[in-house]
């Protein structure tokens, strides 16, 4: 199997939200494949009718899309599957490896029920496994599978090392219900061999069913996939990831305006680690990414961390793409969307605004001197700023900005010179000119804003200013 091209797949069930979890998970089975010219599969398993949803699987899909993890084809439903899954249990029963097990529900409680009252293992061991067909009686049955009674199966794990099960331990599982359909155990193992699946990377919670879905692959005479099972993500308090500690959902981070490819940064190191790297490139990420750098403890997830790394993304993100993203932020919060001229000032001050930004609602936050419209309001602080001596500076200033040439040295030069006048520092005009321009005390540099703007917004909002 080290020879065939590498074919990985994410198995979401379609009953909820994509979990950030389950979106790591996803990560890291793109970052496996991509890295190795393989495939990246995508399957709904969207057996349990009562519970999955048309909504829940195009979250699903929607969270994926935004987070940039593309799949090759189109997804698979292992619903539609059924009638295949069906197929293998009747093989496995034609070889001997299954058989049919015609025990009540109440038969099988009493069992239990009798074994647990005398210290025994409750494991259900059905009467029927070695019942000669001859005596079937005419009346509904399950397919189970003849788990070896003795010996061990050993999980030989890319994570967790070589994890053995003691035989004993292990149940005649269903793989078909009385009402011919398949059980979720069945349908992995054969979905994952029809799909061509080398290598399953899932969470850790399902290590025990991999021993017993190790049981089908050598019933059916099938490669096994190579397995990597993934410690889960727990909060910054070590307990299991839940809305407690926050956002759980993928679409969450999007509405709250975290770049994609911070997300998948950050994502790609909650549990796996290159050297000391912290921030790098998708590139980066698939060329290195391996199965044995994943540690076997549960990640933290922290916020500040996340935030740290999603700001050096939007710093080092070109600025067309960058505005792009924004839009999608703003599409996905709910919020009005960016005019046409917004998009050009946004462009042209992209350089200023991304700096020292962590997600987009800072980013836009900076940027409130493009959304302002005239006359500006200042808020409580920056009015401050604007008292009667304030006010006849910027009246005197507006001249020298009228006759100067629009670019940097020449309008520090206009305000180095009114502030020299007025025997002041420079730094002392700032307030007055963020509270004319911009309406707050905390902006860009004026000067970064006066480019922005150009020169006819930056007399007209001054002038308002100076009354």
């Amino acid at each position: 199997m080290s020879d065939a091209p590498v074919v990985t797949r994410f198995a979401p069930s379609p009953t909820g939200y994509l979990h950030i979890g389950g979106a790591r998970t996803a990560l890291f089975n793109w970052l496996f494949a991509r890295g190795r010219g393989g495939k990246f599969l995508l399957r709904i398993e969207d057996t349990d009718r009562t519970r999955s949803t048309p909504e829940a699987r195009d979250a699903i899909l929607a969270g994926l899309g935004w987070l940039g993890l593309d799949w090759d084809g189109a997804p698979y439903s292992q619903f539609e599957q059924a009638a295949r899954h069906g197929e293998v249990a009747r093989a496995m029963l034609d070889s001997g490896h299954a058989y049919k097990c015609f025990a009540t529900q109440e038969e099988i409680q009493a069992f239990r029920d009798q074994a647990k009252a005398e210290g025994r293992s409750t494991l259900f061991r059905s009467p029927w496994r070695d019942a000669a067909p001859s005596t079937h009686p005419d009346a509904p049955y399950v397919i189970r599978v003849k788990a070896p009674l003795e010996g061990e199966t050993v999980i030989r794990d890319r994570v967790q090392g070589d994890v053995t099960i003691r035989n004993d331990q292990l149940d005649d599982m269903i793989v078909l219900r009385s009402d011919g359909t398949p059980t979720y155990m069945l349908a992995v193992v054969v979905d994952d061999h029809d799909m061509g699946v080398t290598h399953v990377i899932r969470g850790d919670d399902h290590l025990n069913n991999a021993a017993r879905q190790i049981q089908i692959y050598r019933a059916m005479g099938w490669d096994e996939p190579v397995w990597a099972h993934i410690p889960l993500i727990f909060g910054p308090d070590g307990k299991k990831l839940s809305k407690r500690h926050g956002a759980t959902g993928v679409e969450e981070y999007q509405a709250m305006g975290y770049p994609a490819a911070g997300m998948r940064n950050y994502l790609a190191r909650l549990g796996w680690s290159h050297g000391d790297d912290e921030f790098f490139t998708d590139e980066q990420a698939q060329a290195w990414f391996d199965l044995d750098a994943i540690g076997k403890s549960p990640a933290r997830f922290d916020f500040k961390k996340l935030e740290n790394i999603c700001g050096q993304h939007i710093a080092a993100t070109d600025d067309a793409a960058l505005l792009h993203e924004i839009e999608a932020y703003l599409d996905a919060a709910g919020k009005i969307p960016l005019t046409e001229a917004q998009k050009t000032l946004m462009l042209a001050g992209m350089y200023c605004l991304k700096e020292r930004a962590k997600t987009f609602p800072e980013l836009l936050e900076k940027a409130h001197f493009i959304f302002a419209e005239r006359p500006i309001r200042p808020d409580e602080k920056a009015a401050k700023a604007l008292d009667s001596v304030s006010r006849g500076i910027l009246a005197e200033l507006t001249p020298h900005l009228q006759n100067a040439s629009w670019n940097r040295d020449a309008l520090e030069a206009a305000v180095g010179d009114i502030a020299a006048a007025h025997d002041t520092k420079l730094g002392k005009l700032a307030a007055p000119l963020r509270a004319a321009l911009a309406g707050r005390s905390v902006t860009p540099s004026v000067f970064d804003m006066m480019l922005v703007l150009g020169q006819e917004e930056t007399i007209s909002r001054l002038k308002d200013a100076a009354g």
